[in-house]
């Protein structure tokens, strides 16, 4: 059970950005609708919701480097 542990861990991690992409896509629609959005504007939610996601990346891989992997991992899962 010790060697499922870290990937068990992984593949939440990875199923929850997964989850939260895929709720982005489906709320466009209604977000068009509600907004009275172009496309155009609505790739500048995709943009920007990448744009958000790498650059927090980067700040959790770097306070990951000082204050632990896992410990951050659990705390981004609770």
């Amino acid at each position: 059970m010790r060697t499922w542990g870290p990937l068990a861990a992984v593949s939440l991690g990875t199923f929850m950005l997964l989850l939260d992409v895929t709720i982005v896509i489906v709320a466009l629609p209604d977000m068009a609708a509600a907004l009275h959005a172009s496309l155009s504007d609505l790739q500048w939610v995709i943009d920007g919701y990448a744009l958000a996601l790498a650059a927090l990346l980067l700040g959790v891989g770097a306070a990951a480097d000082v204050f632990g992997r896992r410990r951050l991992n659990v705390i981004g899962t609770a």
